[in-house]
């Protein structure tokens, strides 16, 4: 008959989802905000890269639960889901807000089955559509992070169902609905921690209802047995078995949990929560006035705010203050029902009873109670004491509108309740819409929580509008001065700003508020793990002048004496100890930070940057592998990597940094550096064609690009292609009017294809203008007036150029021959060289054959690490930067390939002084 009861129909399934689409339908128009930023857009335990496994070695974050910094929160199977809708539309909020708004439609028709268990069917659906509609909820079912509320709800409320068929006939025991509440329990705990304290109600409700003792039938029990007038009835002792069978799996559960968080308890600071680290009475009398608070939101949900921590409520620090009457009223509202409940026998009094364990029990967690928590009032933690709530509303309505003076009213009342929350629930859906707009609504219910400001700022640095979040974080420290968070922001925002001075005065202010250290006291107990960066942004701001690299140094080893585990100082410091040139001393920040962490790809390419400074390459590629494997897109590791082995002239490896490179350029299409770098490596395997379609293609993307350009060319006159070149050339010096190395490129074109002997003149007369001192230039200009037969100007030339390389042979020797010249003209007075010049144009060959030794301009990179972003509910990784520079490294074959260009050269030198020589 319960069972029969309890079934719940198509029509009110399908009215329940329709009540709930109306509210909830804007939701699917929101983005992910607030807690959503650090759950699922910086959670790489969404990623299919990220293994399974670390869903259950991380918290809900994504921060492993073995570090201070993780808030202990550990759901699992919620995560779970966020992957699932990653895997489906990657970071597309409309998929993830769909699912909630489907998870929220379970629960109220899970909800309307066990109403039917309590009250009659039209109770039922009128506590069910309450809960459907109510505007707490918004900020469990519209924000996605409140996904952990609806699953463990559903597995809370399936829990407790299934309990309620382990009663068999003749008050026997059903083992199977216990063992599967057990599992549910299990699952609905790893969805959200207040999952457990569906024991308590499955506990209640085997007492109360299922035995239907009264708290009178229990105490005449207990005084008869302990009178030896009596003993415990059979049916007592089933149901103590059942009882201690359900709290024994609660306890290993409870156990279980414990391990996972290492018996540590989570971090918070006196911001979160000031209520937690007050001296009494102030602590006690606080916290039970946030008994009527959140009683408050459930019956006049009007002023709905997604941040009550920092100074929001402030402390009750006297039994004088007259909120204690607010404290008072509720408790004894609470007792009176409590008393009714237990005391007198009837369907009333059971449905009272459940209700009031649907209140009380899952609200327990979020007490501060037995533990501090890291919120003052949380709206989503009402998600399912509202259950209870709602019940009892609609129970009232129930004895009301049975009354025939009371029924229309009582009718009229109920539409209206529910017409308004539904329309409030809608209109509070379009507050989570952005950040901007979420933060900005909490601020008209509320402007005395810092967070508030913070947040707001926020989100206007998110859009680059500098001035306007400045404004905001200054308000968040007149709201509250001693907010170390605030000045911190209110320093980087000023650094964004390209105010230096007021950022270092900020950063002052922060880094005075932290706490002293405390002989025997544990530093990181007592301050937020994030507020230690207030060291690294400062030093990250003074390190810009390098008369002050050692104080930033100072500051860096100041955050790891305060906490030697702090890992992010040691890498900054690395950074810092490589622009230092002490690369000895990077070397060592970076393996203590991999101590601590050594999953952490951005760690291992750092190290692989310093041993490229200590000149140890097959260190460094060792050290980018391991970076690979832990994170195989590692952008900079793929590229860098990729360098190194092209570098290293080993031609067994280019295949892999080919490799490496494609894997680059389909990360980051739109960087150029990707695509010159596999047209170097083109050029390296002969693979002309190829490596002028990359070269294009890097130009295309960097028209200015230098390096693409040069190559280019170079590659065209290496391919009897001089002539297209020509348009390259002129592109590079357009933007680049001082290479010389395209010069000299362009120049040898000209005289040699061309026969432009006025155009190269004037590229080699441009070198000399930048740099006088210049042989291969100089050389080319005194062939050039050979060529323009004028033999006294060329002897000049070549004796200026010969001071400036005196060892060098073949300038001496076109020295004679000049000069032997002149003198055999003067003797027949008369000029003549061969008129098809072929002299000139063998010594011009010559003249630029060291031109094609230099085989490229290549791009390396350096890592930097930038820890300057401060934000005070998310934390930012590592970010490196790319830097362009030329290097004249060569491999072994390049080396080959010029000697043997030498012995052509001197082939070809031997036959212009036979020329020359008249022979």
């Amino acid at each position: 008959l319960l069972e029969k009861m309890a079934s719940v129909s198509l029509k009110e399934a399908a009215l329940i989802a329709g009540v709930v689409a109306a509210c909830y339908w804007n939701s699917l128009f929101c983005g992910f905000v607030f807690d959503d930023v650090s759950a699922i857009l910086d959670n790489k335990d969404l990623h299919p890269s990220t293994p399974l496994k670390n869903l259950f070695q991380n918290d809900f974050w994504g921060t492993p639960m073995s570090e201070e910094r993780s808030h202990k929160s550990y759901r699992p199977l919620t995560v779970l889901t966020f992957r699932l809708n990653y895997l489906f539309s990657e970071l597309n909020a409309v998929s993830y807000h769909f699912l909630n708004l489907v998870f929220h439609v379970v629960v109220c028709i899970v909800f309307l089955k066990v109403c039917k268990l309590f009250l009659d069917n039209r109770s039922s659906i009128v506590a069910s559509l309450l809960f459907a509609v109510h505007p707490v909820h918004t900020e469990a079912v519209t924000g996605v992070v409140g996904r952990a509320e609806l699953l463990s709800s559903i597995f809370f409320l399936a829990a407790f169902l299934s309990y309620t068929k382990s009663k068999g006939p003749d008050n026997t025991i059903v083992w199977t609905p216990i063992a599967v509440t057990v599992f549910l329990v299990a699952v609905a705990t790893l969805c959200k921690e207040q999952g457990i304290t569906v024991v308590g109600i499955c506990c209640v409700y085997e007492v109360f209802i299922a035995q239907g003792y009264t708290l009178p039938t229990l105490l005449d029990t207990a005084v008869q047995i302990l009178r030896g007038k009596g003993s415990i009835p059979f049916s007592m002792l089933q149901t103590l078995l059942k009882l201690i069978v359900l709290m024994f799996s609660t306890l290993l559960l409870v156990v279980v949990r414990v391990q996972v968080i290492q018996s540590q308890l989570p971090v918070f600071t006196r911001f979160d929560n000031p209520a937690a680290v007050s001296p009494s009475p102030a602590r006690q009398l606080t916290f039970n006035y946030l008994l009527p608070v959140n009683a408050w939101l459930l019956l006049n949900p009007s002023e709905l705010c997604c941040d009550w921590t920092m100074g929001t409520i402030p402390l009750v620090e006297s039994l004088l203050d007259v909120r204690n009457i607010a404290t008072l009223t509720f408790f004894c509202f609470l007792g009176a029902l409590v008393v009714f409940s237990l005391r007198y026998p009837g369907d009333s009094s059971k449905t009272v009873l459940m209700a009031l364990c649907l209140i009380v029990l899952p609200f327990i967690p979020a007490s501060n109670l037995f533990f501090p928590v890291g919120f003052v009032v949380a709206e989503r933690v009402l998600y399912v004491p509202s259950m209870g709530f709602c019940i009892l509303v609609a129970h009232g309505w129930k004895k009301l509108s049975n009354k025939s003076v009371l029924r229309k009213i009582s009718w009229v009342c109920l539409a209206a309740v529910l017409f308004t929350h539904a329309l409030k629930t809608l209109h509070r859906n379009w507050d989570w819409e952005s950040e901007y707009t979420l933060f900005m609504s909490a601020l008209k219910v509320n402007k005395n929580n810092a967070k508030l400001w913070n947040n707001v700022g926020h989100a206007l640095e998110n859009e680059k509008n500098f001035e306007r979040a400045l404004q905001f974080f200054i308000q968040a420290t007149q709201v509250q001065p001693d907010d170390i968070g605030a000045h911190m922001n209110v320093g980087r925002t000023y650094k964004n700003l390209n105010k230096t001075k007021e950022a270092e005065e900020s950063y002052m202010i922060a880094k005075s508020l932290m706490p002293q250290i405390i002989p025997g006291k544990k530093y990181a107990a007592r301050v937020a793990p994030n507020h230690l960066n207030v060291y690294i942004n400062l030093a990250n701001l003074i390190r810009a002048n390098e008369s002050r690299l050692e104080e930033a140094d100072q500051l860096y080893r100041q955050a790891i004496s305060m906490r030697p585990d702090f890992k992010q100082a040691y890498i900054s410091r690395g950074e810092l100890l490589l622009k230092m040139n002490k690369p000895l001393k990077a070397k060592e920040a970076y393996l203590r930070a991999l101590e601590l962490d050594r999953t952490n790809a951005d760690l291992w390419y750092n190290l692989a940057i310093v041993y490229i400074e200590l000149k140890d390459p097959t260190e460094a590629l060792k050290n980018f592998n391991r970076a690979l494997e832990l994170n195989p897109t590692h952008k900079l590791a793929l590229f860098n990597s990729a360098l190194l082995m092209q570098e290293s002239g080993d031609a067994q490896l280019r295949p892999e940094a080919k490799k490496r490179l494609l894997h680059y350029v389909k990360e980051e299409p739109q960087d150029a550096n990707g695509y010159f770098n596999l047209g170097m490596l083109a050029m390296d395997n002969k693979k002309d064609i190829e490596a002028e379609a990359w070269m294009k293609k890097a130009i295309r993307l960097q028209p200015n690009f230098r390096s693409a350009l040069f190559n280019l060319a170079l590659l065209y006159s290496q391919t009897a292609k001089e002539l297209m070149a020509l348009p390259v050339l002129e592109d590079l010096l357009r933007y680049y009017p001082d290479h010389t190395k395209g010069l000299i490129l362009k120049g040898d074109i000209l005289m040699n294809q061309k026969k432009d002997i006025a155009g190269a003149k004037m590229c080699f007369e441009k070198i000399l203008e930048l740099d006088p001192t210049n042989v291969q230039g100089k050389h080319n200009l005194c062939v050039v007036y050979f060529e323009e037969r004028d033999l006294i100007k060329a002897e000049k030339c070549l004796v200026e150029t010969l001071a400036l390389a005196p060892h060098e042979e073949y300038i001496q020797r076109h020295l004679n021959i000049v000069r032997s010249k002149i003198a055999s003209l003067g003797a027949m007075e008369q000029s003549s060289l061969p008129s098809d010049g072929t002299a000139a144009a063998g010594e011009k060959k010559n003249s630029f054959q060291n031109l094609k030794e230099v085989k490229n301009e290549k791009t390396t990179t350096q890592s930097t690490v930038d820890n300057n972003k401060e934000q005070s509910k998310n934390k930012k990784p590592t970010e490196k930067n790319i830097v362009d520079k030329e290097t004249p490294k060569k491999s072994t074959k390049e080396i080959k390939d010029i000697e043997k260009k030498r012995v052509a050269a001197l082939k070809r030198l031997e036959e212009i002084e036979r020329i020359l020589n008249g022979e």
